[in-house]
C-alpha cells in the first residue's frame, strides 16, 4: 500500500528514505521539498501530484511522509504515521531530528521489520524491543524466546505476553470524563456534551480474561452495527435516548476488545494488555447531568460601575464534593479596582486576565453559594460597548458521571483460579463549562 516512507528535516535535508516499490525514486523527495516545505501556502497534510500522493504530519522538527500511488487508504496511512512516531518516542524518548540522525540504523531497521512490501504489520512496541534494541542488534533473552516472540508477533495476543507474573492481582478502572457546557444567559443549556473514557491498569498474571458489564439501559445508535479497524474499533451515532437510559456515541475500543460479545449484552470482554491503557473512548449528548448550575446578574451602572451576583449550586448529592472549583468571572478592560464579598471561598481580582477568580477548595453536593462584587471602571478617551464574555468553570468531582455511566461489575477469569482485587473509581472534570450573562 505504502510506496516509501521519508523524513525531513525543517530544512528540507532528506534524513531518511526507504522505498518498499520500484514506483517510489529518490527524485520524489525533491519534489516534496520544493511542494510542501518550501511552499508556506501548502497547509494540507495530503498532497497529489498526478498518480504520486504525498502524506505527512510533522511532529517536533521533522516531517514525515508517506508516499504512496493510486487511492490508498488515506485513514489507514495516517494511522501508520501516528503509530511510527509512538514506535520512535518509545526507543528514542524524542521522536527529532537528532534522535533519528543519532539512531538512523535503528530506523531503518524499524522500518524493515513493521512495513511488508508497504503493507503495515505488527507495530505494538512491547513486541518490537523483544528482539530489537536501541542498539539494532538481539539480546540474548530474545534469542532464547523466539518461540514467544512468534507467537506474539503472529497470534492473536500481540500486546500482551504470556509469562507475566505478580504477586498481588489487582485491576483499576478510572472513568474519566470532561463535560462541556454553553449556557445562554436566560438559562438555556444551548451546548452539553460528556467527552469521556475508560483507562485500565492491569496488574495481573498470566493470561486472564476480564468482564464488566455497562448500564442495563445503554444504546448505541440507531442500527447498533460496530466496525473493527486495525488497532482501533469503532461505533456509530447514537440517536434521541429515552429519559434517564445512557446514550453513546463514537465508541472506540482498544484492539484487545471482543466486539460480538458487547454488541450482543453490553459486556465488555478482553484480555488486557500489562499495565496501564485506554479501554474505551466515548462521547455523549444526551441526558447529560450537569454537577453545577450557574446564575449570574451582571449590571452596568452608567459608565463607572459593574454590579455582579453570582449564585452557583451543586447538583449532585450532598455525599459527594468536588474539589479545586474555580469560577472566572470576565470584567470591563477599563477596570481600576474590585470589591467582593462571597460566602466560602477566596475571590481575587487578576489584572491580566481581566478576571475576578473565585477559588473553593471543596464544594459539598447540594450546596450554594454566592459572589457579590463591584467593579469601578475608570474613564477612556474611546470607550466601546463591553462584550460581556461568558463567566467559566472549572473543577474534579470524585465518583460522578455526566453520562450516566456506571460499571455494573468487573470480573476476571484465569485458569489458574487465582483471586484478584478491582477497583472502580468515577472522575467529572470541567471542559469548557462556560455561561453568559444575565
Amino acid at each position: 500500500m505504502l510506496s516509501g516512507i521519508l523524513l525531513f528535516n525543517q530544512k528540507g535535508e532528506n534524513l531518511i528514505f526507504r522505498s518498499f516499490r520500484t514506483d517510489c525514486r529518490p527524485r520524489l523527495a525533491d519534489v516534496f521539498r520544493i511542494q510542501v516545505i518550501s511552499n508556506a501556502q501548502v497547509r494540507s497534510p495530503i498532497l497529489t501530484l498526478g498518480s504520486t500522493t504525498f502524506s505527512h504530519v510533522k511532529h517536533d522538527n521533522i516531517y514525515v511522509v508517506a508516499v504512496t500511488k493510486g487511492n490508498a487508504n488515506a485513514a489507514l496511512v495516517f494511522e501508520f504515521l501516528g503509530r511510527l512516531v509512538q514506535l520512535g518516542r518509545s526507543y528514542f524518548g524524542k521522536f527529532d531530528e537528532e534522535a533519528v540522525k543519532n539512531n538512523f540504523v535503528l530506523v531503518y531497521e524499524l522500518l524493515d521489520e513493521i512495513l511488508d512490501f508497504g503493507y503495515p504489520q505488527n507495530t505494538e512496541t512491547d513486541t518490537l524491543k523483544m528482539y530489537i534494541t536501541t542498539e539494532g542488534v538481539k539480546s540474548e533473552r530474545a534469542m532464547e524466546d523466539s518461540s514467544k516472540i512468534t507467537m506474539q508477533a503472529t497470534g492473536a495476543l500481540s500486546w500482551r505476553r504470556a509469562d507475566i507474573k505478580y504477586r498481588k492481582n489487582e485491576a483499576f478502572v478510572d472513568v474519566i470524563e470532561d463535560v462541556n457546557l454553553l449556557m445562554s444567559s436566560s438559562g438555556t443549556v444551548l451546548r452539553a456534551d460528556v467527552a469521556g473514557q475508560i483507562v485500565m491498569r492491569a496488574y495481573l498474571s498470566g493470561t486472564p480474561e476480564c468482564k464488566f458489564g455497562l448500564n442495563d439501559r445503554l444504546t448505541l445508535g440507531e442500527d447498533n452495527v460496530l466496525s473493527e479497524q486495525r488497532g482501533n474499533q469503532k461505533g456509530t451515532k447514537a440517536t434521541k435516548a429515552a429519559a434517564g437510559s445512557v446514550s453513546l456515541e463514537d465508541c472506540q475500543f482498544h484492539q484487545c476488545v471482543k466486539l460480538g460479545k458487547f454488541e450482543a449484552d453490553r459486556i465488555i470482554s478482553f484480555i488486557p494488555p500489562d499495565g496501564e491503557f485506554e479501554l474505551m473512548r466515548y462521547r455523549a449528548t444526551e441526558n447529560v447531568n450537569l454537577p453545577f448550575k450557574v446564575h449570574a446578574i451582571v449590571n452596568e451602572i452608567g459608565k463607572t460601575k459593574v454590579e455582579y451576583s453570582i449564585a452557583i449550586r451543586a447538583n449532585y448529592g450532598p455525599k459527594l464534593f468536588a474539589t479545586n472549583v474555580v469560577v472566572r468571572i470576565p470584567v470591563p478592560l477599563n477596570t481600576a479596582k474590585i470589591s467582593e464579598r462571597t460566602s466560602q471561598g477566596k475571590a481575587k481580582y487578576e489584572p491580566e486576565g481581566n478576571n475576578i477568580v473565585w477559588k473553593i477548595p471543596r464544594f459539598t453536593g447540594q450546596s450554594e453559594y454566592v459572589l457579590s462584587a463591584e467593579a469601578e471602571l475608570s474613564s477612556m478617551t474611546n470607550q466601546k460597548a463591553w462584550s460581556r464574555p461568558p463567566l467559566s468553570l472549572s473543577f474534579s468531582l470524585l465518583m460522578f458521571t455526566s453520562s450516566g455511566l456506571l460499571v455494573r461489575y468487573l470480573k476476571v477469569f484465569e485458569k489458574s483460579n487465582y483471586s484478584s482485587v478491582k477497583w472502580v473509581r468515577y472522575m467529572t472534570r470541567a471542559g469548557n463549562y462556560e455561561i453568559r450573562y444575565v
